[in-house]
């Protein structure tokens, strides 16, 4: 009976796992999971590093979801994504070609990630419009690339060091934020932090450009309340979003209309998030002969 008990567990495990990464990584993320490991030459990050550690983590899900939400408080960043993104039209296609970068970044050979950093640069090179209140934006300025860097590595390493299975020290995590500021200059980012001190005060130099705007308002409530995804998840997404409310510095989820409740945060939404994170990395592990098992990503890596 054990036997059959622990084949039909781990059927369950592996069907929720191709579900969830079909989903994540999009129809090819098979083939491109292979070319990401399988191929050989040198790496930007080298096993056990503290971006392969973070990036390769479940708690990646809460840190996306809170990334965007304070990503959505700068104007001209805002207006870039509602104009051109297409992520409300096509948000899992957004969502598996943000994955499928970060796996090449983080795992692939640093020339495939060259590659892929130079592919989304002149993607950024198109993108430039003038927003409602007559101010012009272009996506490869350097001054909303960084914003945008730093608000998802805020946002990553505060996820990792609440919901991850194995939390960085201190000294790991300015590497990690030493670590992804490579990926920021070869994006276009002249001078990215490197420390979590400086990444900290860089994200407060931000705070007199932030503010809440009708497009920000509308992707708070369709990340929030109208997520794209089917209603057996709801009860999941929505420990994944609440958490990601949590991790907003405080003023940014005053500046979003967000309510925050300590006590319920600490004794119901934090404890569910950590079951989440900790079912989904559960469920897209890859098991090993001796029983051991990788961490769950968001990304085909």
């Amino acid at each position: 009976m054990a036997v059959v008990t622990t084949s039909a567990l781990e059927t369950l495990r592996r069907r929720a796992g191709e579900l969830l990464f079909a989903r994540v990584a999009g129809p090819e993320g098979p083939r491109n999971r292979q070319a990401i490991h399988g191929t050989p030459g040198p790496r930007w990050f080298p096993d056990g590093s503290p971006v392969r550690r973070v990036h390769g983590d479940s708690a990646m899900f809460v840190g996306g979801l809170s990334a965007l939400l304070l990503q959505s408080l700068h104007p001209l960043a805002m207006a870039a994504v509602a104009a051109h993104s297409g992520f409300r039209g096509d948000p899992w296609g957004r969502l598996q070609r943000t994955s499928t970068f970060l796996a090449t970044t983080t795992y692939g050979t640093a020339e495939s990630a060259r590659s892929a950093c130079e592919r989304l640069n002149a993607v950024h090179a198109r993108i430039e419009g003038v927003t409602d209140d007559g101010d012009h934006y272009r996506a490869s300025d350097p001054h909303l690339l960084e914003w945008v860097h730093i608000a998802e590595v805020h946002s990553f390493l505060r996820a990792h060091q609440e919901f991850g299975a194995h939390p960085l020290t201190d000294a790991e995590c300015d590497g990690y934020v030493a670590g992804t500021a490579r990926i920021a200059e070869a994006l276009g980012v002249p001078s990215p932090p490197r420390s979590v001190a400086a990444l900290s005060a860089r994200l407060g130099e931000y705070r007199t450009e932030l503010r809440c705007t009708p497009e920000a308002r509308q992707t708070t409530r369709y990340l929030l309340l109208r997520p794209p995804v089917p209603v057996a998840a709801l009860p999941l997404y929505g420990a994944l979003a609440s958490n990601a409310v949590i991790l907003l510095p405080r003023w940014a989820a005053s500046e979003l209309g967000l309510p925050r409740w300590a006590a319920g945060e600490r004794w119901a939404l934090k404890p569910a998030g950590r079951a989440v994170t900790r079912l989904i990395g559960w469920a897209m592990a890859e098991p090993e002969p001796t029983g051991g098992r990788s961490g769950g990503s968001p990304a085909p890596g």
